[in-house]
């Protein structure tokens, strides 16, 4: 193999020697241990609470949702330690959507961005996670997001229920009269009940539903309508059902 002429060596070496002085100042950065963000004690206590937030709510099935709020709010003392916006915007976040379950039920999209932002909190290395601070922006706008969806929805929620109770109240009176007609109208009964007990399913009104359909079946063919004590009988059915109508409406 030929010999490299000393003037080439020397020439190559002043050529790479910005590229070699600059990787030999980029080196000792390199191997520096990143600076830690928050304190190790408190990191510890965020990663504690967060096991513990994620085992409460693994069996919300059998303690209930209420059950999860201790741990959001344990969670939300150590953001507030943090003194770190993401960080709390997070867990309020988390909050709002325990709010809205406890208001309207666990709706798919309220679980689902709840149980996704535990999973993630999860990593063992809590707050120090290199990409802590974008999970955290992420999950604090889903979550904002979907409870604020939940939230429009119980408001129309109410605005129906408002006007069921309206419409069936009006159904009750007319049953009323039609029991009380000469001959009793059996065919209003019938027609009003199953109108009733139809619109209450469609609404997750259940109670309403199966007094409805009880009457309904009370009714019957309207044979024994003329009977006092057959006419009793749905007459209570009918107060049973205001008194339900009067207790939604609040």
């Amino acid at each position: 193999m030929a010999d490299i002429p000393e003037d080439d060596l020397a020439g190559t070496r002043a050529a790479m020697a910005p590229t070699l002085n600059a990787t030999a100042s980029i080196l000792p950065l390199l191997a520096k241990t990143r600076q830690a963000r928050f304190d190790p004690q408190l990191n510890q206590r965020w990663q504690a609470a967060v096991r513990q937030l994620s085992g409460d709510w693994s069996i919300r099935h059998q303690t209930g949702e209420v059950a999860v709020r201790p741990g959001v709010f344990a969670l939300y003392q150590l953001a507030l330690e943090s003194a770190d916006g993401d960080c709390l915007r997070l867990v309020e976040g988390l909050a709002s959507v325990i709010d809205r379950i406890e208001d309207v039920g666990p709706s798919p999209r309220l679980v689902a961005a709840f149980s996704a932002c535990l999973e993630s909190l999860g990593d063992p290395r809590g707050l120090e996670h290199e990409a802590f601070t974008e999970r955290a922006q992420h999950f604090a706008e889903r979550l904002s997001a979907v409870a604020g969806e939940s939230q429009e929805a119980a408001a129309r929620s109410t605005v129906i229920d408002w006007l069921f109770v309206g419409d069936s109240e009006d159904k009750v009176s007319q049953m009323r009269d039609a029991l009380a007609a000469l001959p009793p109208d059996a065919y209003a009964l019938k027609t009003l009940s199953a109108q009733m007990a139809l619109e209450a399913e469609q609404i997750g009104m259940y109670g309403i539903m199966h007094l409805a359909r009880q009457l309904n079946r009370a009714v019957g063919d309207g044979a024994h309508l003329e009977l006092g004590a057959v006419r009793t009988g749905i007459s209570r059915q009918l107060d049973q059902l205001s008194a339900s109508l009067a207790a939604v409406d609040g």
